[in-house]
């Protein structure tokens, strides 16, 4: 409830309280003034002792104080006020001043809408006569315009109520709709508060998420490079332990210092997050080319590099996850394969690019090769996740004694 609606309550609570008192007074002030042309407030007594009783009634039923329960208590008042006011009523007209205060707080002070209603009728019983020229009514006449004026008092109640039953009904809407209002507010700011701790939730999730998805692409990029040339690197040197000719050792020996000055290099790269040195200055063909070219080199095996299809320049991410699983599938024949030969094939097939790494060395049993993921190797898990960052697949064929083949699809995203 706002400020003005309690002045308003206030108001009311002092006219219900001292408006029955000052009506009382204007009633009998007009009364006596007016006693000698009217003939009436006779005998004295009579009506100085109904005056009386209507203040005793007033004093009893007390002030108001913002009460607004109809109660039984409440009947009783308005009977006796309502008698009181009738008694005067008929030994002065001018007394109806006093009657009129029935009007104001049937609804306050009696209980249920039939009795209301009474209550109205009756007050408008004395209202009426007061109007028609005093009771008792006499004459037909008289009689007609008192029935009149009945009827026309009635009607103005009736519209009257109408229309502050309608206002009553509207103040209920409005304060039903500032309540659902508030609910709606409060659920609101529940669900504000909701988000934002989501929200926070989210972030933190995403902080997790984010390193944990920078600590797998290190490790990656560690098998891939690092990892794989300490691997060539023990590779050339222990040739050199085995061989006693210096042209021999001599170009082992290069290739070991090749080797490690690429592995810094590919190091200082991955912890910058740069693409791969292989495609610093060449596109993805001549990159794969090189790379095969190189593998096959090291390893003395026979390797091939074929290009299918239209090429097309590629995002830097499709470029660098096709050269690393290229990368990984070379490092696997040359470990475990045991292969003569190595064929590698990049196709450009619309939307979409595939990559093709097949030997013909001793193959295995694809069923039978558990994820290495627990002992801290990636080989085919690696590549897998690889191609699924970038919404690809990669899939191997490969048979005991008839080699091996594995392909990668990923999408064709252009560069740019």
């Amino acid at each position: 409830m706002n400020a003005a609606d309690r002045q308003i309550e206030r108001w009311q609570d002092q006219f219900h309280t001292w408006g029955p008192y000052g009506l009382l007074a204007v009633g009998t002030l007009l009364a006596v003034t007016t006693s000698d042309l009217t003939g009436g407030l006779a005998p004295w007594c009579e009506a100085g002792g109904l005056i009386v009783a209507a203040v005793s009634l007033q004093v009893w039923h007390g002030p108001r104080r913002g009460r607004r329960t109809p109660s039984r208590r409440g009947t009783v008042y308005y009977a006796l006020r309502w008698a009181i006011a009738f008694a005067l009523t008929w030994l002065n007209p001018f007394f109806a001043f006093y009657a009129v205060t029935g009007y104001f707080d049937t609804d306050e002070v009696i209980p249920g809408t039939r009795r209301q209603r009474l209550g109205l009728f009756a007050t408008s019983i004395m209202v009426a006569g007061s109007q028609s020229g005093g009771m008792p009514i006499r004459g037909t006449t008289q009689w007609a315009v008192f029935a009149g004026l009945l009827v026309a008092n009635n009607a103005l109640l009736f519209i009257g109520t109408h229309f502050a039953f309608q206002e009553e009904q509207r103040s209920r809407d409005r304060a039903a709709t500032i309540a659902e209002l508030e609910r709606t507010n409060a659920a609101l700011q529940q669900a504000l508060d909701e988000n934002a701790a989501l929200h926070a939730q989210l972030l933190v999730q995403a902080r997790e998420a984010g390193v944990a998805d920078e600590r797998r692409r290190l490790a990656a990029e560690i098998h891939d490079t690092i990892a794989q040339g300490l691997a060539g690197i023990i590779t050339q040197l222990q040739v050199v332990t085995n061989s006693q000719d210096p042209n021999v050792v001599r170009t082992h020996l290069a290739s070991a210092q090749s080797l490690a000055r690429a592995s810094l290099g590919e190091a200082r790269r991955s912890v910058q997050n740069l693409g791969p040195a292989a495609l610093e200055h060449d596109a993805l063909p001549e990159a794969l080319k090189k790379t095969v070219a190189e593998w096959g080199a090291q390893q003395g095996v026979r390797a091939e590099f074929t290009v299918t299809g239209t090429v097309e320049p590629l995002h830097d991410e499709i470029e660098a996850t096709l050269l690393r699983i290229a990368q990984e599938a070379l490092a696997n024949a040359g470990r475990h394969s045991g292969a003569g030969r190595v064929g590698v094939t990049l196709s450009y097939m619309g939307d979409e690019v595939s990559l093709d790494v097949r030997d013909d060395g001793r193959g295995f049993d694809p069923l039978n090769v558990a994820p290495r993921s627990g002992t801290g190797g990636f080989g085919l898990d690696g590549m897998r996740a690889r191609a699924e960052r970038i919404a690809g697949s990669v899939t191997v064929e490969a048979e005991p004694g008839h080699g091996t083949a594995v392909s990668a699809r990923v999408p064709l995203v252009r560069h740019g």
